[in-house]
């Protein structure tokens, strides 16, 4: 809001101008007076010369007023011009600290998005982890006339009977040395090494697969004998 000198002259002004306008009419209603008794008693020269008086205090008035009325208007159209010149002030400021913030705003979300982007670059670009098998892998070995003969060292192996076993659960052979199993199939059991494989033939193939996928069986069901196991 406007303040200072330019308020205070105009605020004088429309009070001045507001003085002189209950003046002007108290005035106008004395020159109506003076004309009705002037009416009544015609002819009378010192009445006459106090309308006469009174009616030009009354013209100076009104002139007066006038005068001031156009620089009371001109102060109050000065006031208004400088209110709204402080007013788009403080619009272009606000909308200047709003735009500011705004990039600001810009500029976190750019930086968050090259780190974000630098980040997956960077995963996408990182080589696959190494999963450790929970399992170590079976011993190698070779077939040799239809016997599998063992390569690694001696102590990975244990040599027991044969045995018949069922397969307790599926296994997906993960190489050529190992052999595939499905839940219910029955193995011949000719090996089981001390880090968890067990060796051995099922429907005529064999290889190297879990021991915790199988139980140790005394007896083959007659379907599976007739199927071959």
């Amino acid at each position: 809001m406007v303040m200072g000198a330019p308020l205070e002259d105009a605020r004088h002004l429309a009070q001045r101008y507001d003085r002189m306008r209950q003046e002007a009419e108290a005035q106008a209603i004395e020159v109506s007076k003076r004309q009705m008794k002037l009416r009544e008693a015609s002819g009378n020269s010192d009445m006459v010369a106090r309308l006469e008086a009174t009616e030009l205090k009354l013209q100076e008035l009104k002139s007066n007023m006038g005068v001031l009325a156009k620089e009371a208007v001109a102060a109050m159209t000065a006031v208004e011009a400088q209110q709204q010149r402080l007013t788009l002030q403080r619009l272009i400021a606000l909308v200047e600290s709003e735009r500011n913030y705004h990039q600001k705003v810009l500029q976190i979300l750019d930086q968050l998005e090259r780190e974000m982007v630098s980040e997956r670059q960077r995963i996408e670009g990182a080589p696959p982890p190494v999963v450790e098998s929970s399992m170590p892998p079976p011993p190698a070995y070779e077939e040799v006339n239809g016997i599998f003969m063992r390569n690694t060292v001696a102590e990975l192996v244990e040599t027991v009977e044969y045995f018949l076993a069922e397969a307790i659960q599926s296994y997906r052979a993960e190489s050529d040395t190992e052999l595939n199993l499905s839940a219910g199939d029955y193995i011949v059991v000719r090996k089981v090494s001390n880090n968890g494989w067990a060796e051995g033939e099922c429907r005529g193939k064999a290889g190297w697969f879990p021991y915790d996928y199988i139980e140790k069986r005394e007896r083959v069901l007659a379907s599976k004998v007739a199927q071959g196991f």
